[in-house]
């Protein structure tokens, strides 16, 4: 997260990270996904394979993700051009049995912006 919002360029090291995460990636909890997509998509370092390593993370442990977890995720995505289409899906269905007032105007606003950044069409 720090070296994602410094400005610092650091490839070499975002680059060791993508190798060790996707490594790890059934380590990471619910927090810990949308918030590596997060950082690497906020730094705009390309990196499809760990993103397609969260991808297939994150269907197992999608009911734990908190609203802003689920925005971070699809945003994340979206900001890093990530093709991900199976998730995409699998976050409208879960958000669509979330969409109450646990879910912050904010939120709202980024997951509508990701949704039409990636061109995914929600189910009706």
């Amino acid at each position: 997260w720090t070296f994602a919002t410094s400005g610092h360029e650091s490839p070499k090291l975002f680059a060791a990270i993508e190798a060790e995460a996707c490594k790890r990636i059934h380590l990471f909890n619910a927090q810990g996904l949308p918030n590596l997509a997060w950082a690497f998509a906020t730094a705009g370092i390309p990196a499809p394979r760990l993103f397609d390593a969260v991808a297939a993370a994150t269907p197992a442990l999608l009911k734990r993700f908190t609203p802003q977890g689920l925005t971070n995720m699809v945003w994340a995505f979206a900001k890093a051009a990530q093709p991900a289409p199976a998730l995409f899906q699998e976050v409208s269905e879960e958000l669509l049995l979330r969409v109450d007032d646990r879910i912050s105007s904010q939120e709202l606003a980024n997951i509508c912006w990701a949704y039409a950044t990636a061109g995914h069409h929600a189910p009706a």
